[in-house]
């Protein structure tokens, strides 16, 4: 298993670089630069000049490849033009909050889009499968940026407005205005109230189709023989669906675990621009209207990343769900 996981990261390490590189010509060849953005009339075309050198933009593109790819292997992801900071500063504050908000979407989606699947596949036919049935397609339908403005008006501003509630889930941002003057157990609480609403918006759509795979897959394992005689020997209801038949059933959704790992980490920008969220979607989105290429070049080598991790976790755990499989 160890080999196996060498030789997929030593592979995908010319992945990662080519996919860097594409997307670093692509930008080359985009209309304007980062000095476009400071033209004005008080601006002498000297000054502007004077500023695409600072920012090396003046050199022809095969030099400024070399000259970024050989600072991105040291680690130096250069300076951000609209921030005139490091480039791997600003990664560093912003990157944990897209992992906080993607790891909770990602172990709600899963927890409920299995539970959800294996309980339609135990009351195939009947009026529980029928009804999440459509209740998941109505929520698999529906895009999650409109899911996320409904969840608003109708968790926080018809709480307020229309019922008189309290606040329970805040629309917007990660913390509140007095979270500074909160009690440790207060800030807690603070935090998990502004998640809930951006992490239920994510995972929900996720879920739905989580469950359809889950409930194929389980439909599938739940008529094999050896399903039978677990049955015939007076094991529990539970105990054969979740020791026995789980297990197998998990083979098809783990393959979705690796393609929504990268999804949910890439996929948060309209999640987060909805809920002020400060995450890495948003950063480089910000970037590209910004014509900020260091920003748009490292968030695009960390998306790379991720999916290369997402593909590599989904091999690992079909050998440790699946025992005929084996990485020798």
């Amino acid at each position: 298993m160890i080999a196996f996981v060498l030789r997929r990261v030593l592979a995908s390490i010319p992945l990662v670089l080519g996919i860097a590189t594409i997307v670093f010509f692509l930008l080359s060849l985009a209309p304007g630069d980062a000095a476009s953005l400071f033209v004005s009339p008080n601006i002498t075309p000297e000054v502007l000049e004077q500023m695409r050198r600072n920012m090396g933009l003046d050199q022809p593109v095969h030099v400024r490849y070399f000259r970024w790819m050989s600072a991105m292997l040291r680690g130096d992801f250069g300076i951000s033009f609209s921030r005139n900071q490091p480039v791997a500063d600003i990664i560093v504050q912003i990157l944990p909050n897209t992992l906080i908000l993607s790891f909770c979407a990602f172990l709600l989606a899963f927890t409920a889009g299995i539970l959800v699947g294996v309980l339609q596949a135990v009351r195939q036919n009947r009026l529980t499968d029928s009804s999440l049935s459509v209740v998941g397609l109505f929520f698999y339908s529906m895009p999650s940026f409109w899911l996320a403005l409904m969840l608003i008006l109708i968790f926080s501003l018809g709480a307020r407005n229309l019922w008189g509630w309290p606040i329970w889930f805040p629309a917007s941002g990660m913390t509140s205005v007095e979270y500074p003057f909160m009690s440790p157990v207060e800030q807690l609480r603070d935090r998990v109230a502004h998640l809930v609403l951006p992490s239920v918006s994510l995972a929900l759509v996720l879920a739905a189709g989580i469950a359809r795979y889950m409930r194929g897959s389980m439909l599938e394992v739940i008529r094999q023989d050896y399903i039978r005689t677990a049955r015939s020997k007076g094991l529990s209801e539970l105990s054969v669906i979740f020791k026995h038949a789980l297990r197998n059933g998990l083979i098809p959704v783990i393959t979705l675990f690796g393609l929504y790992l990268p999804f949910l980490f890439s996929g948060t920008v309209l999640i987060e621009t909805v809920f002020a969220w400060p995450g890495m979607g948003r950063l480089v989105v910000d970037a590209i209207f910004q014509r900020d290429y260091p920003v748009v070049m490292a968030g695009t080598f960390i998306f790379a990343i991720m999916v290369v991790v997402g593909n590599l976790v989904a091999d690992v755990l079909y050998a440790l769900v699946d025992p005929r499989i084996r990485y020798d």
